[in-house]
Order: C-alpha cells, then structure tokens, then sequence
C-alpha cells in the first residue's frame, strides 16, 4: 500500500531543530533537494504499489531516492546510510522530513526495496527533466540559430560519446573455482531435499570431503601447469554431475518445492555452469557464449577492453554521452557489444534533446567507421580523428588538419573524466549490488549524482551572486555567452 502525502513541500527555514536557529540555506543538501523535481515523480512511483489499503504505507518517493542519493555520493553501506540520516538533520530534511528526529528512519534493509522499486528507467527520465529545467530552460536557448537560406535549424553543440565496464562485485572467475562452489551448492540441495526422506532411503554418498582435498591440492599452488589444472577441473566435473544425477533421483521420489527461491536458482545456474564448462572441457577452450562467471549473479558476462590494467571485465557495459558536462545514459547492457554500431542512435538522441545536430562528435577509433562518417557528412556534422583518403598537398592545409585532430582529441578528455571521478569518487568502479536491476539503479543513481553536483557548482551559485546584486535574468543568460566565448578562445 502507498500513501501519498498531500502536504507541501517544506522549506528549509520550516524545518524543525531541537535547538534554536535555523538550517544554512547554501548546504548542499539543501540546494541538492530545491534541483530534484520530487513531485513530479511521485504519481509514477506510486503505480507499484497496490490501492487495496492492506499493510503498512510504503516509504515515499523521495525517501526512497533520497537514500540511495545519499549511499552513493557518500559511498557508504546501506547500514551506514541509516545511521548517517539519523545522525544529520541537514540529510533528515533531504528525504523530506519536518522535524529532527534521533531515530533511525527505516531499517538498512528497506534500501534494496527501494534499488528495485526506483528503476535505471526512472532515473534516466528526472536526469533529462533536471536538464530540461536548469540547463536547457535557464541557460541554453530553445532552438538553433536558422540561417537565411533554410528554416532548418544549423547544426550546434559538441557531442562526446564513449563507453566503459562498471565492474560487478565478484571473485575473479576461475573455472576451478566456479567448479568447486557450483559443487559445494549442489552438496547443500541435497542435505536440504533427503531430509523429506530420512527416515525412508539412506544418504547417497557425495566425497564432499575427498572433492574438498583434490580442490585445495591444486588452487594452492602458486604456480600450476596447465595438465594439472585439466586434471582438476575434469574431477570437479564429476563430482558436479554425480550431484547432479542424485538431485533428478530425489526430485522424482519427493518435490523440489522444499527449496526455496534462492536454492532453486542456484540449481539451475549450476545446471548451466556444468553445461558450459563441459562443453569448454570437451571442446580445450575457454570461450562459450553466454558464459556464467558467477553463481550468486548469473547475469554477468565477460566484458573484453584491452586495457593496460585489465584486458577483461566482469560487469555491466555502459555509454554515456557527455554535452557541455552534462552526462546522459544512452545504453546499459550486461553482454559485451560493440559501441560503434550505436553512434547514430546517440546523434538522433542528441537531435531530439536539442532540436538540432550537433556541429562535432567527439568519439574514439572504434566509433570511426564508414557507416558513421557517411551519416555525419550527410548531415554536415564533423567527426573527430583523422579523415580517409590522401593528406592534402598543400603544408598549410595540412598543419590547420593536425591542428585541428589535436583540438578535438583535447575537446574528448572530459568524457574521459568522467569515468575517472565516478569511478574513483562514486564507487562505479565496483557495484556493489547484487541482482541485474539494482546494479543498473545503481549505476544510474552515480550518473545522476555527478550531475546534481555539477550543475549545483557552476549554475547555482552565479544566480545567488547576481541576485544580491539585483542583475536581471537576461542579463545573466549574456554574461554566460561572453564567458564561454572567452574560454573557447582561450582554449584556441
């Protein structure tokens, strides 16, 4: 049951303290909740939960937001955001509260609940309403300049795209490793599944223990040849098998509903890791499609990048476009793709946020394909890296071309920056959630945050400024033309 809360927002001179005074009206708490379009979302929200009546109300929307906001922009556990919440009236008046309390607003555990009630969908569309009301509204004008030739809008903007792996929170995939555990879980079934049959039949032996041995023999080495680890892997699939064979006998003599959901999952992912690894076995290869790296999450795929730091990873594949610092979420997907297929899409995104392509895309080699220079040349958009075909002759040309491929490679360093502050800042560089929404939730709850701040540094506190020195709206909007001219000819 949810229950909507017809009050109205409160301000923060409103909010109740234990003590005298009032809240700082420049926290950033405060000038984070005033961005944050609430209301605006809590219709949508509140369509998941039933108008019965029955139970107990649902925390609210912006609860449930404002916690995960505060988990992963303070890059704390779900227990530690309860007590934070507790502790701090500035974060008790973020989630909406109207009073300071010293008590614990919810239990940690309700922050699962709400990473799957509050979507990467959702928080993909207050992203764009945040960037329609404070940059596009306030600080962008509405349409292109038309030129008087044409009525179409000319092309503006600079574009960045790229793509990265939010590595998921597992041990590194070792096929001996997932072998031995997809063994240990199929031994734990059938404890669970005989005791409807104590009494009847006797335990079917397991070797759990001899199983355990070979397993430690081999992956305490420090150094183990390539024989010795087939030889391991090829027992840990007997085992595996046997368990296997022994579950499908029980399963016909009882039921398998004593298993709980989670027994049951399990069961079949290690169905399928036995599938997969034998097939590997049989086959003398390490690559299968679809391939299961993780029992407790079956939905992460290996992701190859050829990085210097790690030529694989295990996690969700993401790409974001960047347009003067703003981040958006194009794709999230959990098997590997190639990015440039989908630069097109992302220039068509572009167009519609806009109403007008962008002059430059800033991409990187993969994204340099025939089938994307013609559609950027069709629609007079530049592309960055160098051109096909012959140099010019003549050295002049030739110099502003070089000079120019050494812009646009400067122009692209802040989709770069990007990835660097939220994995080092923000925690992508390991989601610590479990199943495949809440890692997306999460993923985009890091995006969303990165651009709250952005906008609350350089839009915010220019407003304040020039409202205490009674400057109109306009001529707010004129001072941030001449100041980026500025910058892009210093930058020139």
């Amino acid at each position: 049951m949810y229950r909507k809360e017809t009050k109205e927002q409160i301000e923060f001179h409103d909010f109740i303290l234990p003590f005298s005074g009032t809240l700082n009206r420049n926290n950033r708490w405060i000038k984070l909740a005033e961005m944050i379009p609430w209301d605006e979302f809590e219709e949508k929200y509140a369509k998941q939960f039933s108008g019965s009546g029955l139970g107990a109300p649902a925390k609210s929307f912006r609860i449930a937001l404002g916690s995960l906001i505060i988990k992963e922009k303070m890059d704390i556990p779900d227990e530690e955001v309860v007590e934070q919440i507790r502790e701090n009236h500035y974060l008790q008046y973020f989630i909406g509260k109207e009073e300071y309390r010293d008590e614990l607003p919810f239990d940690s555990s309700m922050m699962v609940h709400f990473r799957k009630r509050i979507t990467a969908e959702m928080l993909n569309e207050i992203n764009e309403r945040i960037h329609d009301q404070l940059v596009k509204k306030n600080f962008k004008p509405d349409v292109a300049e038309k030129t008087e030739a044409t009525t179409e809008p000319t092309n503006k903007g600079k574009l960045l795209v790229d793509a990265t792996c939010a590595p998921a929170d597992i041990q590194y995939p070792c096929d001996l490793s997932l072998l031995n555990e997809a063994r240990e879980k199929t031994e734990l079934i059938i404890d669970i599944l005989h005791k409807s049959l104590r009494k009847k039949e006797k335990k079917v032996r397991t070797y759990r223990i001899q199983a355990r041995k070979e397993y430690l023999k081999v992956s305490k080495k420090r150094k183990k040849s390539e024989r010795e680890i087939r030889k391991a892997i090829r027992k840990q699939l007997g085992y595996v098998k046997r368990n296997l064979a022994y579950i499908n006998e029980i399963g016909v003599k009882t039921t398998l509903k004593t298993l709980n959901k989670k027994r049951y999952r399990n069961l079949l992912v290690c169905t399928e890791v036995y599938r997969q690894q034998q097939e590997m076995y049989n086959d003398k290869t390490h690559r299968i499609e679809d391939r299961i790296v993780s029992i407790s999450q079956p939905h992460v795929r290996p992701i190859v990048r050829g990085k210097a730091g790690a030529a694989v990873e295990f996690g969700a594949k993401m790409t974001i476009s960047v347009v003067d610092g703003f981040t958006f979420i194009e794709k999230i997907s959990w098997d590997n793709y190639n990015e440039g297929t989908d630069l097109i899409e992302q220039i068509e995104n572009y167009r519609k946020r806009f109403g007008y392509y962008p002059e430059s895309v800033h991409i990187d080699k993969i994204y340099q394909t025939r089938k994307n220079r013609q559609f950027c040349k069709k629609h007079t958009i530049r592309i960055s890296g160098p051109q096909l075909g012959r140099p010019p002759k003549e050295k002049e040309e030739q110099r502003d071309k070089k000079r120019q491929r050494q812009q646009d490679e400067k122009d692209r360093i802040p989709v770069e920056g990007k990835f660097g502050n939220a994995k080092r800042k923000y925690g992508l560089n390991r989601i610590m959630a479990k199943g495949k929404e809440t890692s997306e939730t999460t993923i985009a709850v890091i995006i969303l945050i990165m651009n709250l701040e952005k906008l609350r540094v350089r839009f915010l506190f220019v407003p304040i400024y020039f409202q205490c020195c009674n400057i109109k709206k306009a001529e707010i909007k004129k001072f941030f033309c001449v100041y980026t001219e500025y910058v892009e000819r210093k930058v020139a």
